[in-house]
């Protein structure tokens, strides 16, 4: 309860620090695209609710198609894969946070087609409040690139990548402490900003280990 009042104190000073930035990232996507200049999604959060998830659109209005996006999809606009690559898109989860709907740190919320609520998996990871940041998105911070190279991206997805997802996921939730969250915090804003460094082996092993 003390971590979830927290994250909504910080959600909300967010929100307010980065007001000014948020209202350039919408300005340039109406400059380029139009409206509208969210993007409103349905995922799964805690205990298998559904809610709806913000984003800053970084797509074309209407797109349609897949659910999962690989590097060079057609679909993404010149404002939205800037802020993609920089995960500025993400920004209007702070909402999310502030409503009670999600945390700052803990596995990300999936879209309903690729949730089984009958799986142990699932069902392990659907205990705790889904997050803006985990473990499994800094693993697979090029999975646009994963999906892009493969020959069928929604069966690899399917097949490997949210597998592998859910498997971090539970071994992030059974090993999770402030130390842990606050390691996952600062790579965050590390990878955000300087997408290099690290090998997702070592990210793992530096945020689960005891060590700082």
């Amino acid at each position: 309860m003390l971590r979830e009042s927290l994250d909504r104190i910080l959600a909300l000073a967010g929100l307010v620090l980065l007001a000014p930035a948020g209202a350039g990232i919408a300005l340039a996507i109406v400059l380029e695209s139009g409206r509208p200049v969210f993007f409103r999604q349905v995922r799964i959060g805690r205990n298998g609710r559904p809610f709806h998830l913000w984003k800053f659109r970084s797509m074309v209005t209407n797109s349609g198609g897949a659910q999962i996006t690989s590097s060079g999809d057609r679909r993404i606009t010149k404002v939205g894969r800037f802020i993609r690559k920089y995960k500025l898109d993400e920004l209007p989860q702070l909402w999310n946070v502030l409503r009670g709907d999600m945390n700052l740190i803990g596995p990300r919320p999936e879209v309903p087609r690729y949730v089984d609520l009958d799986d142990p998996a699932w069902k392990a990871v659907l205990s705790v409040r889904p997050g803006i940041t985990d473990l499994a998105t800094l693993v697979y911070r090029n999975e646009e690139e994963i999906l892009a190279a493969a020959e069928d991206s929604e069966r690899c997805y399917r097949e490997k990548v949210l597998p592998e997802k859910l498997s971090l996921n539970r071994e992030y939730i059974r090993r999770r402490t402030l130390g842990t969250d606050l390691k996952l915090l600062g790579l965050t804003l590390l990878y955000s900003f300087a997408p290099g460094g690290f090998e997702s082996a070592e990210i793992k092993t530096r945020i689960l280990s005891n060590r700082t």
